[in-house]
C-alpha cells in the first residue's frame, strides 16, 4: 500500500529532523553532523546556523570545535565551504572525488593541466604542507615555483580556490585557523585527531545518501545531486546508489510526488501533524541549501529571487511551518523582518519572540520591525 502524507506533515517532520522544531539538544559537532554540513563562507552565518537550533549553547563553540579538530572547514559540497565532522568529512568529500570534474577536457584547456599534472599537485602540496600550516599566499608562492606550474600565478590568486579543490575533495588539505585576516591550508590529517581517510564511493554514498534524507527527506536522487554536487556527479550514478540502498528506502508519495525516505522514518513522518512553528534562521542556512532554492515546497513560486541573490547569496529567513515566509536583515539595533505579503498577516507575536531569541544569540536588544 502506498503510504501518502501532506507537505505541510513533510515540512512539520523535517523541522524536527533539523532540530527547528523543537530546539535540539546536541552538541555543536552533532549539529552539523545532523546537517550532513554547513555552509561556511560567512563564518557569522554558519556560527548561527548551528547556534538557532540549540538549546543550550555557548558563543564560541564552533571555533572551538575547529580548534579542536573535531570539525573541519573544507571545500565540499556544490564546491562551497562547508563545515564538516573530521570523522565524516570523507564520506562526502569521496563522492565530490568520484565526479573527476578535474579530468574533463575543459578543465584542461583552461587551466593548462592534464590529470597527471593535477595528481602531481597533489603531491607538491601535500609535501609543502607537510608538518605545517601556511597561508594560501604562502602556498601559491611554493606551487609556481614548481617546473610545469609557473603559470597558475594568476588562478591561484582566485577568491574561488578552483585549483586546490579537486585536492580539497580527494582529502589532501582543509584549512587552518586564520593568521589574522589571512586563511591558511592544512594537511587534515594533522590538524585533526578525528579525520579519517576517504572510503571508496561506492561504500561513501549509502551512509552519505542516508544522512541527507533523514535530514532533508522526502526527497528524490535529483534532489542529492543537486545538493551534492550540481552536475559533478551523474544522475545515473545517483539513481544506482539510491537502487543499491535497497529495502532500507521506502517510497512515499507528497501531495502526488513520489519520493524516497528512510523506511525507518516511515511511521514519524505519517505521525508528524503541520506546525505553525516561526524561525528566523540565517543567511546560507541549510534549511534552503539542502533542498535547493528551487524548491517551491520550501521557497514560494515566484520568491526565489528574494532568497537567493547575486553571487549566490542567500539571505537571512523567516520560516513559518518550514516554508519560507519572508526575509529578514539586522540594521543596528533592529530586525526588519521583509514578510511576504501574499501569506496573509505576518505573525506578530511569534516574531517577537523569534527576535527575543535572537537578541540572547547575538547578546544584545534587539527591536522588530516588519515591513
Amino acid at each position: 500500500m502506498t503510504v501518502r502524507i501532506t507537505w505541510p506533515q513533510a515540512l512539520a517532520w523535517r523541522m524536527e529532523r533539523q532540530l527547528l522544531e523543537p530546539v535540539g539538544t546536541l552538541s555543536t559537532v552533532d549539529v552539523v553532523r545532523r546537517l550532513c554540513g554547513v555552509q561556511a563562507q560567512v563564518a557569522s552565518s554558519a556560527d548561527l546556523c548551528v547556534r538557532v537550533r540549540r538549546r543550550d549553547q555557548t558563543n564560541g563553540d564552533v571555533s572551538a570545535a575547529l580548534a579542536s579538530g573535531a570539525l573541519v572547514k573544507t571545500w565540499a559540497m556544490r564546491g562551497t565551504l562547508h563545515l564538516l565532522p573530521a570523522d565524516e568529512a570523507g564520506v562526502y568529500l569521496a563522492l565530490l572525488a568520484s565526479g573527476r570534474s578535474w579530468e574533463t577536457p575543459a578543465w584542461e584547456r583552461y587551466f593548462g593541466l592534464s590529470a597527471a599534472d593535477i595528481e602531481r599537485l597533489r603531491d607538491v602540496v601535500r609535501d609543502i604542507l607537510d608538518g605545517r600550516v601556511l597561508t594560501r599566499e604562502e602556498v601559491n608562492a611554493q606551487i609556481v615555483t614548481t617546473p610545469g606550474y609557473e603559470h597558475l600565478a594568476d588562478e591561484l590568486k582566485s577568491g574561488w580556490g578552483t585549483l586546490f579543490k579537486p585536492l580539497a575533495w580527494q582529502g589532501d588539505i582543509v584549512f587552518g585557523p586564520n593568521k589574522g585576516t589571512r586563511v591558511t591550508f592544512s594537511r587534515p590529517e594533522q590538524i585533526s585527531p578525528h579525520w579519517r581517510p576517504l572510503p571508496a564511493a561506492d561504500e561513501a554514498a549509502p551512509i552519505a545518501i542516508a544522512n541527507y534524507l533523514r535530514a532533508y527527506g522526502p526527497a528524490t536522487p535529483a534532489h542529492v545531486r543537486r545538493w551534492l554536487a550540481r552536475g559533478r556527479v551523474s544522475g545515473r550514478q545517483l539513481k544506482h546508489w539510491f537502487a543499491e540502498l535497497g529495502d532500507s528506502l521506502a517510497r512515499v508519495e507528497v501531495d502526488g510526488e513520489e519520493m524516497h525516505v528512510l523506511a525507518a522514518d516511515v511511521d514519524a513522518l505519517v505521525d508528524s501533524t503541520p506546525s505553525r512553528a516561526v524561525r528566523l534562521l540565517p543567511g546560507f542556512d541549510q534549511w534552503v541549501l539542502g533542498p535547493g532554492t528551487d524548491d517551491t515546497h520550501v521557497i514560494p513560486p515566484g520568491r526565489r529571487a528574494r532568497v537567493s541573490r547575486t553571487a549566490g547569496w542567500i539571505a537571512p529567513l523567516v520560516v513559518v511551518g518550514g516554508v519560507v515566509s519572508g526575509t529578514w536583515a539586522l540594521n543596528q539595533d533592529r530586525v526588519e523582518i521583509q514578510w511576504f505579503a501574499e501569506l496573509g498577516r505576518a505573525p506578530t507575536a511569534a516574531l517577537g519572540a523569534e527576535v527575543e531569541r535572537l537578541s540572547g544569540l547575538i547578546g544584545r536588544p534587539l527591536a522588530l520591525v516588519v515591513g
